[in-house]
């Protein structure tokens, strides 16, 4: 059901009633589980997510959906702050621990704004790739080497490969690198 699926062709099942935001998350999340052990794509998940989920249940059996984004569920860099429960650590084991950011930035503020679920982070090339000319692109600390969904002995490349290889290989609909 999550193969290839487009989030106009989910949000066209969440306004049927054929899926909700919950089912939704619950069944990303269990993909990641399947899945991700292979790609290591997403850093963590968030605790949050079903009960991010739920709500955009409630608002949209009230009548009120916030947009396309309203209960789709996504995934977001480690590097990019997330004032929730989720670490930001740039792949980093320096910063496993860190305090939490006060403020989400500024693109997960509009994503919430708009109804996402933000579901995880993902794993990328350690510090965005500022670590010098010979690094490895996709490894960091943290999450280890991210490995391309279609052939899982190649490096995905770029910084943002855990954005890049997670919704490849059907674990969101959307990712945020």
């Amino acid at each position: 059901e999550l193969v290839e699926v487009t989030i106009a062709e989910l949000q066209s099942r969440m306004k049927s009633g054929k899926l909700t935001a919950r089912k939704l998350t619950e069944m990303y999340l269990e993909r990641i589980k399947q899945i991700d052990t292979k790609t290591r794509s997403v850093i963590e998940t968030n605790p949050d997510a079903l009960a991010i989920a739920d709500a955009m249940d409630k608002e949209r059996k009230k009548g009120k959906t916030r947009g396309p984004m309203h209960g789709i569920p996504i995934l977001i860099k480690d590097n990019i702050d997330t004032a929730d429960k989720m670490m930001t650590t740039a792949g980093s084991l320096a910063l496993v621990g860190a305090p939490t950011p006060k403020n989400d930035a500024f693109v997960v503020q509009q994503l919430r704004k708009a109804g996402a679920v933000i579901i995880g982070k993902t794993n990328l090339s350690e510090w965005a790739n500022f670590r010098g000319n010979r690094s490895i692109s996709g490894w960091s600390g943290r999450g280890g080497q991210t490995n391309n969904p279609y052939f899982l002995d190649q490096n995905p490349c770029g910084s943002s490969a855990g954005s890049g290889v997670a919704p490849s290989a059907n674990l969101c609909a959307v990712a945020v690198g």
